[in-house]
């Protein structure tokens, strides 16, 4: 092994095998890995190098195994199965060979989590990167701590699946609940169930730290869940899958004509059209047709395959035509503006609204009046 011979004498070597105290072998084992790790080997001084690496992870030496753990942690140079072996071992050898190594598939950190008790799941949870197969397995066999470690973990790719799952095991869990809760990308899903999990210990993190309105968070908590769900709209609309948003809603049984009318006398058009797709099990492109652009008939075609009620269909059509005749101004509050002026005529202008429905509608146009007010207030006090 001629590169590696370059740099260490033989008595490195020697030292390494028959060195007198750990200390020795400790000091022989850290300069050798520092080579292997920095040094362009050939196959051949590769297995030559390995073999060595092999004898270092049989020491009885404690720190002489450390020694090796700690210098070839992040090196891909650490042969897989002295990887698998040190994961083994103590926990000073361990720690740092499962918390960094890259050498390690997904089968390997998966049996580690299957058998490795919560101090090594712990340190497989802290990983810099998870794939969803590993997280699955340390959702379905971590406790506590460990699930809420790798929910926090940005690095760790998550399914919605085991998402659900954390949820479904830990659902009186502040830990767990506020580590999904901070993770930076949530599926819609797990988002609105969330919300709907949060109680008082997770409140006032949902109000500084979650890109949450106040207003929805109090919503919640006086237990209107159908108008949270409508903020909710309000807030992810943009950036938010609709689809999977309203297929979630359907499946969760709360898909409801009196939710749909809410949102689209909110504007929310695009959210009215992904709903009525969903009930009626038409295309979008199909759905977008018959509700802009076949005709008075076609949204009511449309809206009789959803089997949205019959009384609706008036309220359904002055919604649509307010929205046409709406736009956006530019200026400031142009959001909060075209909702109460779309609230507005589609009040004006359609008969089938329930008392309840109505009631709602004007209480939140009165509420966004009074927003704009105060915080035209609050910039002339300024």
């Amino acid at each position: 092994m001629a590169t590696t011979r370059a740099a260490l004498t033989e008595s490195d070597i020697r030292m390494l095998v028959k060195g007198a105290t750990p200390d020795e072998r400790a000091l022989a084992a850290h300069k050798l890995c520092r080579n292997i790790d920095r040094a362009a080997l050939s196959e051949e001084e590769r297995q030559v190098a390995h073999d060595i690496l092999r004898v270092m992870a049989a020491d009885a030496a404690e720190l002489v195994r450390r020694a090796l753990a700690v210098t070839l942690k992040n090196s891909m140079a650490l042969p897989a199965d002295v990887a698998n072996r040190l994961a083994r071992d103590v926990e000073s050898v361990c720690l740092p060979i499962i918390s960094f190594s890259p050498v390690f598939s997904d089968n390997d950190l998966m049996e580690i989590v299957r058998v490795g008790g919560p101090v090594r799941q712990m340190a497989v949870a802290k990983r810099p990167k998870l794939s969803t197969r590993v997280t699955s397995m340390l959702v379905e066999q971590g406790g506590e701590d460990v699930v809420a470690t790798a929910c926090a973990n940005d690095n760790a790719r998550f399914s919605e699946v085991t998402l659900q799952k954390a949820l479904d095991r830990f659902s009186k869990s502040e830990q767990v609940l506020q580590a999904v809760a901070y993770r930076a990308i949530l599926p819609m899903a797990v988002s609105e169930r969330l919300i709907e999990m949060v109680g008082e210990q997770l409140r006032d993190h949902i109000l500084v730290n979650h890109n949450l309105s106040a207003e929805r968070t109090l919503e919640l908590i006086l237990g209107a869940k159908e108008r949270a769900t409508i903020d909710l709209v309000d807030q992810a609309g943009r950036a938010a899958d609709p689809r999977a948003f309203v297929a979630h809603l359907q499946r969760a049984g709360r898909l409801s004509p009196s939710l749909i009318l809410r949102a689209l006398a909110h504007g929310h058009m695009n959210f009215f059209e992904w709903a009525v797709a969903e009930l009626a099990g038409v295309p979008h492109h199909r759905t977008w047709l018959m509700i802009h652009d076949a005709g008075p008939l076609g949204l009511k075609a449309i809206c009789e395959r959803a089997g949205l009620p019959p009384r609706l269909h008036s309220a359904f059509r002055a919604g649509v035509d307010a929205f046409h005749g709406l736009e956006f101004d530019g200026g400031a509050h142009d959001r909060e503006r075209f909702q109460e002026r779309m609230i507005q005529r589609f009040l004006t202008s359609s008969h089938a609204v329930s008392r309840e429905d109505s009631e709602y509608l004007m209480e939140r146009m009165d509420r966004s009046s009074n927003k704009r007010r105060g915080d035209r207030k609050g910039q002339g006090a300024a």
